[in-house]
């Protein structure tokens, strides 16, 4: 897709051969701090709140593409369940913190609160101000406790959105991406960006700050918050032994059975 008059810096959009190269080093510096995070038993939470067709899960698609999934988690919610409806609001997210030696990305979270439900009417105002007035401490506490905590805020215009909405509406592939929520989203758009100011206004915390990352120009969106991920964690190169193949074990007694007894699917390619 070309430039967008809408676009709300007014960039080029970058071209697919820079952002290929780019991307490629950031993720060996993603693998760097894999390593990294293992060896010294780290602990990092990273969080991705935004509009709908912000990019959050292309974000995390382009981080989690070169790490090992046994270390590095994604953690997308859904809908609580009755029983989790009459838990501390926050309990459900606990257990997916990680252990040490663990990354953890949010597609969404706790901020649901402050965003979708308080929107919707989904949580009462007193749910509401008590998850104002506690986010800010139970977030603290994860700090001090010695997790690495980001939170990013991905950023379009609504010109932008209903690019990405018509360009799903119209690819087979990524209609499942549209839901009825999405469009009733839409028809609030303002009511969404007033929820989005309370919230920084009450969270935005000198201990856990809020990113914002503009988005209008995915490419350009993805390269500058996984730089700027890295350039906020003190990571070091862990030095890898090299590995040597081993000689393949010599095949002694043994007979292979008959590769025509099995059944193989059709070659269809």
């Amino acid at each position: 897709m070309g430039k967008n008059k809408n676009d709300k810096n007014n960039h080029k959009r970058l071209d697919d051969k820079t952002y290929e190269k780019e991307l490629g080093k950031l993720q060996i510096e993603l693998v760097k701090l894999q390593q990294w995070v293992k060896q010294e038993g780290k602990r990092i939470v990273v969080l991705f709140e935004g509009r709908d067709a912000a990019g959050k899960g292309g974000m995390i698609k382009r981080i989690t593409e070169p790490l090992n999934h046994r270390i590095c988690h994604v953690v997308a919610l859904g809908v609580p369940t009755e029983k989790e409806k009459t838990q501390w609001y926050l309990q459900r997210y606990v257990p997916h913190l990680p252990a040490a030696g663990e990354i953890v990305l949010f597609d969404r979270s706790w901020y649901n609160r402050a965003g979708v439900e308080r929107v919707m009417g989904f949580c009462t105002d007193d749910q509401y101000d008590e998850f104002l007035r506690i986010c800010p401490g139970f977030e603290e506490t994860l700090i001090r406790s010695g997790i690495l905590l980001f939170k990013y805020w991905l950023d379009i215009t609504a010109d932008e959105q209903e690019v990405r909405f018509q360009e799903r509406l119209d690819n087979p592939m990524k209609q499942w991406k549209i839901s009825p929520m999405d469009m009733t989203a839409r028809s609030k758009w303002y009511e969404y960006e007033k929820a989005k100011d309370e919230m920084f206004k009450h969270t935005d915390t000198k201990i856990s700050p809020w990113y914002v990352v503009d988005t209008n120009d995915k490419k350009r969106g993805r390269l500058n918050c996984i730089s700027h991920l890295l350039d906020h964690i003190p990571y070091e190169e862990v030095p890898q032994k090299k590995i040597k193949l081993p000689p393949l074990q010599k095949k002694k007694d043994y007979k292979r059975s008959q590769i025509l007894d099995k059944t193989f699917i059709p070659e269809k390619y």
